[in-house]
Parts: structure tokens; sequence; C-alpha cells
């Protein structure tokens, strides 16, 4: 669909991380503005600055990013285009998963190491303080009090804001939230993956933003003649528009970062705040999802 509003991502509607934070719900990833593998610099830097740019542009105020994306790429590329940054934009970032090379992944949680990311990432971001520092995984070797106490008094040190966890249960939230404020959970989740309803049902009830990655994957749901093919085509929208636009009516409390390095797919995910499915549409397209 061609989108309607210059700023399609403020019909997303508004969430405030930790109740004193607004920002529009659909917000931008900014994992993939780096190489193959997420490991080294991208093959147009150019147009990865052009990305973020037009994301604000678009409405959007709320970018998501690591420390592990590139590793360190991403965060500089966001300063780069970005700063300083213009009133009310947040850059969330995470720390917890060490790189060894493309698609290597490796969690440390010790509390030395995350002080040192989040040093890092205040001077790669040109940042004084971290709107959202999230913990990016649970280190099993290391107690979650340690890496999160560690993290709490980076807060009271006035360098973090908010702090919020990625791929955790309904458990492993409680138990961070005896040690510090949580005020949000970044977890895999769309239309074919939701092995995280319960945590998601958590989230609302909680009110604590729900940031789902990977959230515009529609799998084989959208061949030709199937249920979420023909809602898209009704809509003169993509099957992707579809998704973003079910997560969104899902629940209050969800996020989505749809991520991209192409300005003519940042446009097109964008516009699918504008898709307004009716009662009817999102059942259906909930029900083939879910295989019924």
């Amino acid at each position: 669909m061609s989108g309607t509003s210059t700023r399609p991502a403020e019909k997303s509607g508004t969430f405030k991380l930790g109740g004193d934070l607004p920002v529009h719900r659909l917000g931008y990833g900014a994992m993939q503005l780096t190489g193959p593998g997420i490991w080294g610099p991208p093959k147009d830097r150019a147009e990865a600055v052009r990305v973020l740019r037009r994301a604000l542009e678009l409405g959007v105020d709320f970018i998501d990013t690591a420390d592990s994306y590139g590793p360190f790429v991403s965060e500089e590329i966001i300063a780069e285009a970005l700063h300083p940054y213009a009133k009310g934009v947040v850059v969330a970032t995470k720390a917890g998963l060490v790189r060894t090379g493309p698609n290597e992944w490796h969690p440390v949680g010790a509390p030395k190491y995350l002080r040192q990311e989040l040093e890092l990432s205040l001077r790669r971001l040109k940042l004084e303080r971290i709107d959202l520092y999230q913990l990016h995984r649970i280190d099993p070797k290391v107690p979650v009090e340690e890496s999160l106490g560690e993290l709490k008094a980076l807060q009271k040190e006035g360098k973090i804001r908010h702090i919020g966890l990625s791929e955790v249960s309904v458990e492993e939230i409680q138990r961070a939230r005896k040690v510090v404020d949580i005020v949000s959970v970044q977890n895999r989740y769309n239309l074919t993956d939701r092995v995280h309803e319960k945590v998601l049902d958590y989230c609302e009830k909680e009110n604590l933003g729900f940031i789902p990655w990977f959230p515009l994957a529609t799998g084989g749901l959208a061949k030709p003649g199937s249920t979420l093919d023909s809602v898209a085509k009704k809509h003169d929208a993509t099957p992707a528009q579809i998704a973003l636009s079910w997560l969104l009516a899902r629940s209050p409390v969800m996020l989505p970062i749809p991520g991209t390095s192409s300005v003519k797919h940042l446009e097109e995910n964008l516009a699918g705040a504008e898709v307004k499915l009716t009662k009817d549409e999102l059942a259906a397209v909930d029900a083939q999802a879910a295989g019924r």
C-alpha cells in the first residue's frame, strides 16, 4: 500500500516505557545496518545512514540496537546519522553477548564486562545516558542478580535511565524484578512463532513494553489464496504489513521494531501502521497462523 501519512509511525500509537518515557509503538531495529551474519560494516553505509534519517522523518522515535551488532557498527552508524539527537528520540541498546565471528553469539554477564560495554556504548552513541539499556542474554554462568546489580549501580550513577531484558521467561522476569525495576522485554515473537505468548500476557498485565524481534516473519502463510494473502489484497497491502498490523492490534504493550537496510523497504514497513484490520480479519489471520 502507499502510505497516506507523511509520518506513519505516529499512527501506531504511543507507549510510555517505565511510565515516563513515551515512544511511538512502531520503532526501528538497527541490527541489519551491518554486514552478513550481523558482522562487519554494511555493504552500503550511506544507505544505512539514509535509512535512519528517513525513519525519523516517518515518525519513528524509538531505535533499538546492541553493542554486538557488527559488533559496534550499528551504534556507530546511529551516531553518525542522528547525533545530535532530536528531542524525544530514544536510542535503546544492549549488552551481554560477545561476538567471535559472523552469526556467533556468546552470553557474558560478568558485572565488569557489562560496565565496560555500557561505557563504550555511551561513547559510540555520543550519549551521557542510555534511555533503555537491555541485558541481551542472561549468562548461565553468572547469577542474574550480579549482572543486574551492576546495571542498577550504573542506573544510580545516572548512566542508565531504564533497564530491560531479552529472551527471558516469566519466571526470569519475576526474578529480575526483585533486583531492579524492569520496564521492557525483548523476545522473539511473530505470527508464526508465539512461544513467548505467556511472556507477552505477563508484560501486558504488568504494563511492561514487549519488543518482538524478528516481528514480520510470515512463513508460508502468505501463499496465493491464503487468508493472509486475501486480507493483504483487500487492503492493497503486503503480507508483512498485515503481520505488523496484527502485532500492533495484539497488545497495547507491543512495540515492534522491524529492521531493514533499505529506505524503500523501511517506507513499506512503516506504512503498515496505517493498515487497520477488522476484528474478523484479525481473527481470521490469527486462526490461519495457529493452524486452526
